[in-house]
């Protein structure tokens, strides 16, 4: 190892205790001081498990078969116990990708970011508390004395991703890895998160190590990246030209996977809309206190949308926005405090049943709205039991007639949903919505779980099954790129107001406000060329 290396990884290979299994296949690469690396791949690719490996904090049941892990000419895979311990943390901080699980919800703030610094520093306890308040300045938490006695639950998914990566950064550490650090964040969030990183590291000049299927912003953020594909790493270069250039058939499916725009679509809107909402107010009931009347939270401010047949119209907007809540809503299963919903020019209320049958739901977690103790064939049928004229012939033959409309088939039919893949269960998901051939169908961030290649193939069936059946869809997002692939129209709502709407071209090159503007610009706008790579421009740059 030169001295200029800060981390030398050199043909490590990992595989499964008990089977020999091999999951990491002679993976080398190497980082210097200061440097942005990244490493990218789908789920099951061993981007993760790999990495683990450079701290010794692999799983029981995977070993390490070969090769070697050297940071600053020490090889850590040989290091005893104690030695990782004073590593970890100190030299090497994680940041993981949901940091609600990272982050020990019994424990207020302020006491898991001092952990770290009684461990490895011996700073006072007058110090600790001003080193973490002025951390917690600098990423961003607006109170910061409040937050040392508050827990992780009253933040949010980003504040908690600040806090996350002010626990990592208090001790300073040499180098940072950051596996899918902003997954689950709006576009906003993600970006802003990922300043802040970039931001600190650079001031301490701490290496970073970015772990993502987001190759757009691994792309913004890194000089040089490696590609895995099944444990291996099937390309490695410079980030610009890689991206520009792929050689590996791998690297081009994945570039071509990204969404891109499609062509306009001509909807009638003259017509009288599928659904109408009009002045929808949504009341959530406020915190209770035996000294205070109970304050109820507005989440929606007289929302009023229109989506007409046929139509795509994307809901977006940060987190907190009340784009779920409108959608629940119009589904039924919040009850709007003021307003009114019609469906096809009557009140929904004057027959709720057949307003039911016609309105379905996508939700964006799928192993969680499956019921694990069902097969695949069973969930799809129950969404057919209240469709009358449908004998159990029928419905199984419908069923089985879904299963194939959604690429998954008749093998699938008596496997359980443990039994499949993110994609497939999204599969049964949308089976389950569209078996009744609904008018109208609600998608609640129905790809944002899933890896790039998967999420396309689930974009490609969504649309295919829109233009056979023609259903109209309230398609809500935060990632932009999708919906630009997508949508006909899109309207954009923040802190439970739409604050803008218009057809997809119109507010994706000409935004009239500084929100949707600040919207877009955290997101790349993607060029393919004529190697099969991308060159990538972000909006409203200048």
């Amino acid at each position: 190892m030169t001295m200029d290396k800060l981390l030398t990884v050199c043909g490590l290979s990992l595989e499964v205790a008990r089977t020999g299994q091999q999951v990491v296949k002679s993976v080398s690469f190497d980082l210097a001081p200061g440097e942005i690396f990244g490493i990218v791949g789908e789920s099951g690719s061993g981007k993760t498990l790999a990495t683990r490996a450079l701290i010794s904090l692999l799983p029981p049941t995977i070993k390490v078969a070969d090769g070697s892990v050297s940071y600053k000419g020490r090889d850590v895979l040989k290091m005893k116990e104690n030695e990782l311990r004073h590593l970890r943390g100190a030299e090497i901080g994680v940041v993981f990708q949901e940091p609600m699980t990272s982050l020990n919800p019994s424990m207020t703030i302020g006491r898991q970011l001092e952990e770290g610094l009684i461990l490895h520093t011996k700073a006072s306890a007058q110090e600790r508390r001003s080193l973490i308040l002025d951390m917690l300045k600098r990423v961003g938490i607006r109170d910061p004395e409040g937050a040392l006695s508050s827990y992780p639950h009253e933040f949010s998914g980003g504040m908690r991703q600040r806090i996350m990566l002010a626990s990592v950064m208090l001790l300073k550490p040499a180098l940072l890895i950051a596996d899918e650090p902003t997954t689950a964040l709006d576009a906003v969030i993600q970006r802003d998160v990922m300043e802040l990183m970039v931001e600190l590291t650079r001031a301490e000049g701490t290496a970073i190590l970015l772990i993502s299927h987001d190759l757009p912003m691994v792309a913004r953020y890194t000089s040089r990246i490696v590609v895995m594909e099944k444990g291996a790493i099937v390309e490695k270069g410079r980030t610009e030209d890689l991206l520009k250039a792929p050689q590996h058939p791998y690297t081009k499916k994945l570039l071509s996977s990204l969404p891109f725009r499609g062509r306009p679509r001509q909807i009638d809107l003259t017509s009288v809309p599928m659904i109408s909402a009009r002045d929808i107010i949504v009341d959530y009931a406020g915190r209770k206190s035996l000294f205070r009347k109970n304050k109820p939270k507005r989440a929606l401010h007289g929302v009023s949308i229109d989506i007409h047949e046929g139509e795509v119209v994307a809901l977006v907007g940060g987190s907190g926005s009340g784009k779920t809540t409108l959608g629940r809503t119009i589904a039924g299963l919040v009850t709007e405090s003021e307003g009114r919903i019609q469906f096809q020019g009557r009140p929904r209320t004057e027959n709720w049943t057949d307003y039911r049958l016609n309105c379905q739901m996508v939700f964006q977690d799928p192993y969680s709205s499956l019921d694990p103790r069902m097969t695949i064939e069973a969930l799809v049928e129950e969404a057919l039991r209240p469709v009358p004229g449908l004998d159990g012939k029928a419905k199984r033959k419908r069923t089985l007639e879904t299963l194939e409309e959604v690429g998954l088939g008749v093998d699938y039919a008596g496997r359980y949903p443990h039994e499949l893949s993110g994609g497939q269960r999204q599969r049964v998901a949308i089976a389950r919505a569209i078996a009744r051939r609904p008018r109208f169908l609600i998608a609640d961030e129905p790809v944002s779980a899933l890896d790039v290649t998967v999420r396309a193939q689930v974009l490609d069936l969504f649309s295919d099954l829109q233009k056979r059946y023609g259903f109209s869809c309230l398609f809500i997002s935060h990632d932009l790129g999708v919906v630009e692939q997508v949508a006909d129209r899109v309207v954009v709502m923040q802190d439970g107001r739409i604050i803008e709407e218009g057809d997809r071209d119109t507010i994706f090159d000409s935004p009239k406000e500084a929100y949707t503007r600040r919207l877009l610009s955290a997101i790349p706008a993607l060029d393919q060329n004529e190697k099969g790579g991308v060159t990538l421009k972000w909006r409203l740059e200048n």
